[in-house]
């Protein structure tokens, strides 16, 4: 999913000044800073970086071999304090062929919304969280886990676009025109729905949303290895805030934000500005970790200004 492009050596005895680490990562709570503090201690490193969109695993690059040999003789296989004891698995990698594209990729990955510096984004993690699956009340309305969200919605039927399945609730997204028609609507938001929105309302991270009614919604299923085509939403079919729950598993999100890209979201086009076969390289690029059960808000200048985007990949 646009990551750095990295594999086994072809020989086991061939060293290599980057490290594959396994089963620390910003998954189970540890920032690119966080390893790094801890494998700076052998030398000067080049970066940190998701080895996979699993978050649970990086590569460690260092400007020499040796540096790497010693993390992996010191760390391999044993439990580090420093990164919550968690016991690490090292072993050899090496930098494969890359095109520019793949050069850009190379951009550390985020797990907080304020690590992006883009004003309107903000994340909140576990906002289903796991406990939950055996709390029975709360704001006064059942909260359901994510696999009974899963289960509500997978009982309901599925339109099936090309790479994708989707379920329109409100008012539908139609892809043809890409617009909606106001004058149709589907009727009321499904129930299942109902304590996301109040707990939404009532979350302290979101700005002034307790007056904001929110009367559409989209679900999409994407599986392994679909991605999203860099896009800035409608402005004529979505206002200000685009909320958007994530389940089943992580992914990880670009934001792009193109030297010609003023924001003007009022009298922009109302088609979605897409970038997919766009020659110009010549943009701001930010990538943050989107773990499972966290609900991510797009506002104000991330909402109109910044393309988003989840890379196609082979699985």
């Amino acid at each position: 999913m646009g990551l750095p492009r990295f594999g086994r050596p072809k020989n086991d005895d061939e060293l290599s000044s980057n490290l594959y680490v396994a089963n620390c990562g910003p998954a189970v709570g540890l920032s690119e800073d966080d390893i790094a503090s801890v494998f700076c201690k052998f030398g000067e490193l080049k970066g940190v970086y998701a080895a996979d969109e699993s978050g649970t695993r990086v590569i460690v690059s260092y400007s020499e071999e040796g540096s790497a040999q010693a993390a992996l003789k010191a760390l391999d296989g044993l439990p580090c304090p420093e990164l919550g004891g968690r016991s690490l698995h090292i072993r050899y990698s090496v930098l494969q062929p890359t095109t520019q594209d793949q050069v850009r990729d190379l951009d550390p990955v985020c797990i907080t919304a304020s690590d992006l510096s883009i004003p309107g984004i903000y994340l909140v993690h576990d906002f289903i969280s796991a406990k939950e699956e055996e709390v029975t009340r709360v704001f006064l309305l059942p909260v359901p886990s994510s696999q009974e969200l899963l289960q509500a919605v997978d009982c309901r039927p599925w339109n099936s676009l090309s790479k994708r399945r989707v379920q329109h609730y409100g008012y539908e997204f139609c892809y043809d025109t890409r617009n909606v028609n106001t004058r149709h609507c589907l009727g009321e938001l499904p129930s299942f729905v109902s304590p996301i929105l109040e707990r939404i309302s009532s979350c302290a991270t979101f700005k002034n949303v307790d007056s904001i009614v929110l009367d559409q919604l989209t679900v999409n299923e994407y599986p392994p290895g679909v991605g999203l085509s860099p896009h800035i939403d409608t402005h004529s079919a979505f206002e200000d805030l685009i909320f958007s729950l994530s389940l089943s598993g992580p992914c990880i999100m670009e934001f792009r934000q193109y030297q010609n890209g003023d924001w003007h979201p009022r009298i922009a086009s109302s088609a979605v500005t897409k970038t997919e076969n766009s020659d110009d390289s010549n943009f701001i690029r930010r990538v943050i970790y989107l773990p499972p059960r966290s609900l991510l808000l797009m506002s104000g200048e991330a909402r109109y200004a910044w393309h988003h985007y989840i890379p196609h990949h082979k699985v």
